[in-house]
């Protein structure tokens, strides 16, 4: 059956954090950040849950689903680009508390889930410093901030298919794109297949236990001339 790129729907969430849950399993970033004997899934599955619903609210948020079928086989979540001299508005304001309550809720039930802290805030600083040094554009950059494929799905364009459903769209706006890899390879290969280029190393450091992060960027494709 044909596969189709659709915006994320409620009733598609638990399908798609189970999909974020396998594809993340042992990511680099993920066991650097969370302590593994103390990481609850169940409360990542709610965390993935909260930001679903904050991506279908405030971003771009795919997923790729057999025609006629339920059952996620990738998703992808993009941030829009926003301007670097527009002041955050109303609507960003009210969902960024929003969300910060909502986890705030979720970490009064269910604890940190084995989520470490300071290690978190060293990553935000980490890729804040390497937002403000690649972000020249003003214009603002899609984000990619979310692509994964489940296994069984992967080597049937499910990735691309989700990938060019914003990158053609950047493309038609002139527009850069970015994204933050957790590995060298293969993915960094892979997005480049895309037209990303790498920018900026993200080193996260943690008193000597490090990881590494992988910045790159994707200038807009020059539209083909129309034939006469």
């Amino acid at each position: 059956m044909p596969v189709q790129v659709s915006l994320l729907a409620e009733r598609d969430i638990p399908g798609a954090v189970a999909a974020i849950q396998e594809a993340f399993a042992n990511d680099p970033y993920n066991n650097w950040v969370f302590n593994k004997s103390e990481f609850d899934p169940k409360r990542n599955a709610v965390s993935l849950g909260l930001r679903c619903q904050w991506g279908m609210r405030n971003g771009i948020f795919h997923v790729a689903k057999e025609e006629g079928s339920d059952e996620v086989l990738g998703v992808a979540c993009w941030l829009r680009p926003q301007r670097a001299d527009q002041p955050p508005t109303w609507h960003d304001w009210f969902e960024g508390w929003r969300l910060w309550f909502n986890q705030v809720g979720m970490n009064l039930w269910y604890g940190r889930g084995g989520l470490n802290v300071k290690r978190y805030w060293i990553w935000k600083a980490a890729q804040s410093k390497a937002q403000s040094a690649v972000w020249t554009d003003p214009r603002g950059y899609y984000f990619l901030n979310i692509m994964v494929v489940v296994p069984k799905a992967q080597g049937r364009g499910v990735g691309r298919l989700m990938m060019e459903a914003v990158t053609d769209q950047a493309d038609a706006e002139d527009m850069n794109c970015y994204l933050e890899s957790s590995r060298d390879v293969p993915n960094m290969q892979i997005y480049e297949r895309f037209g990303f280029k790498f920018a900026k190393e993200l080193e996260c450091d943690d008193d000597g236990t490090a990881i590494k992060l992988f910045a790159m960027v994707r200038e807009p494709k020059a539209a083909s001339p129309k034939a006469n």
